[in-house]
């Protein structure tokens, strides 16, 4: 997997290539969920309406109706939003 790229490729499945805005979506998700996860977090509601929010955008994303195996694609999806924010953190 490249840098700057929203590609990830395993050996024996193909290169899925995710719109900017749907990795974009999980790394806000994945962020919200690790703030809300954090000891004593401030503003819960708030942080659980963004959840519910960021989880309704990737739920119903038009990207899920072009990929003919929705659970591995969205399994995917999440791998590289972590890896993204890993990298973002290093």
């Amino acid at each position: 997997m490249t840098r700057n790229s929203n590609k990830r490729s395993n050996a024996g499945m193909d290169a899925t290539d995710f719109p900017d805005d749907l990795v974009q979506t999980q790394a806000a998700w994945n962020a919200t969920y690790d703030a809300l996860a954090a000891s004593r977090p401030r503003d819960t509601t708030a942080l659980r309406r963004r959840l519910l929010l960021l989880s309704v955008r990737l739920w119903w994303h038009p990207y899920w109706q072009t990929v003919p195996s929705v659970p591995a694609a969205r399994s995917e999806l999440r791998h590289l939003a972590r890896a993204h924010g890993a990298a973002r953190a290093a």
